[in-house]
């Protein structure tokens, strides 16, 4: 579905590695294989929700992250980027990587947290995927093809929409 969605955008290259990877498969594992591939210099930028962002220290060699990709902390509506209000060891790395100038991400490789103003939509895949199984409309919220393919495969007819 990721490749139907940037199709039509040269600029956007599926990677599918996390799929093929036998076994559970963790975000550090990916940004590893990356900067082996890319080199030392060459930046990553790592998008991610303010939601999942104040959940970080939940992940695998979570602290891992900073040393191969910026962290770009996307604002979501109901969540908010609150410093104060993280994991005591996460809050110390934001503090000391958050961006205080205006020194480009691409001149350094990794590390730099930096959060970003997004449209607010209030859009996850969690209400998409309950609005499908209840038999609503999920138009305007996903590209045609996708909701194309979602509708001639069946997905998530079976989910509970409550």
């Amino acid at each position: 579905m990721v490749r139907l969605a940037t199709a039509g955008n040269p600029r956007f290259v599926v990677d599918d590695r996390e799929c093929r990877r036998p076994g559970n498969s963790y975000t550090v594992d990916t940004l590893e294989e990356l900067r082996h591939e890319l080199g030392t210099h060459r930046p990553i930028v790592l998008v991610m929700g303010v939601d999942a962002f104040n959940l970080l220290t939940t992940w695998s060699r979570w602290e891992r992250l900073f040393d191969l990709a910026h962290i770009a902390v996307a604002h979501r509506p109901g969540y908010a980027f609150d410093v104060e209000g993280l994991p005591a060891e996460l809050a110390a790395q934001v503090r000391r990587r958050l961006r205080a100038d205006a020194t480009p991400i691409w001149q350094k490789a990794a590390g730099t947290v930096l959060p970003v103003d997004v449209p607010a939509l209030d859009i996850s895949a969690t209400s998409i995927r309950a609005l499908l199984a209840a038999g609503h409309s999920a138009r305007y919220l996903l590209p045609d093809e996708v909701l194309d393919y979602i509708g001639s495969n069946r997905l998530y007819k079976e989910l509970d929409a409550g």
